[in-house]
């Protein structure tokens, strides 16, 4: 057991399982949109959130952001250097316009995780910015991106796709900010510190509501596309009813962000019997 747990910490800690949720959003993106599937834009993003998501949890702390000194950091650190070498292995087969694409994110992410100026905060440390920085990265990595590689133009489904998109990753968010209320300093001014335990979960479940409704402005969408919505929009509204303050060890960091894993696995099933 304890063997398990400690796999099941490295799994959580060394980002691969955010990065599972990312390549399912994507191809949610695909299917939804009926792209065609780029299997190198899809590996890349895996081993590309990998390096970032650590990057951002463990370089920042770091001394010159590479030399750092705990042992199971290091270990992390060089699984995120294997899954780099990975990750531009697939970046070779990445579109010019992809490129531009990620270039632009990729500055949006560098100012939430790095300080502009000598002795300024970044944006992670501007409360409600920060979850709208967050939200707006995932829509154009999930969303855009993927439309991008398609060749396509960003029509007006698409734009209603990737708002739905930040409006899901704001809800996923906020039991995070609710774990972490006692942890944030006062003057970030959270949500849960500007509304709330409650007034957080009431939001998250307005926000589901929002999500699903906007389906309803798309131009053109399937049967699949609104039932796995309609299933996956309560899914949120139960993860808000069961959001407290004190939350399971594994409450956030796996359940949580196992949920657009989950919505995949749904539009898989829905896809079969439909």
């Amino acid at each position: 057991m304890r063997a398990l747990k400690q796999s099941l910490d490295f799994y959580l800690d060394a980002s691969v399982h955010v990065a599972l949720s990312v390549v399912a959003l994507m191809d949610i993106t695909a299917r939804f949109l009926n792209l065609g599937h780029d299997e190198h834009l899809s590996y890349f993003m895996f081993f590309a959130t990998i390096v970032c998501y650590n990057f951002i949890k463990y370089g920042v702390e770091a001394r010159k952001y590479f030399f750092v000194s705990n042992s199971y950091h290091r270990y992390i650190q060089v699984f995120s250097f294997i899954a780099g070498i990975f990750g531009a292995y697939h970046a070779y087969f990445l579109e010019r316009e992809v490129w531009i694409t990620l270039i632009l994110l990729t500055v949006l992410i560098g100012l939430y995780a790095l300080p502009v100026l000598p002795h300024a905060r970044n944006l992670r440390n501007l409360g409600i910015l920060k979850v709208l920085m967050v939200a707006f990265v995932w829509a154009g990595v999930t969303v855009i991106l993927p439309v991008v590689s398609s060749g396509l133009s960003l029509g007006w489904d698409i734009q209603v796709e990737a708002g739905q998109r930040m409006i899901v990753i704001l809800v996923l968010m906020i039991p995070f900010e609710i774990r972490d209320m006692f942890i944030d300093q006062p003057a970030l001014k959270t949500l849960p510190q500007r509304l709330g335990v409650t007034g957080s979960r009431w939001l998250g479940i307005l926000l589901s509501v929002i999500f699903v409704s906007a389906t309803f402005f798309k131009d053109a969408y399937t049967a699949t596309e609104l039932y796995s919505k309609i299933i996956f929009g309560l899914l949120l509204v139960l993860l808000m009813w069961l959001t407290r303050e004190k939350q399971s060890e594994y409450f956030a960091s796996f359940w949580v962000e196992l949920t657009p894993v989950v919505w995949w696995a749904i539009l898989l099933i829905l896809g079969q019997l439909i």
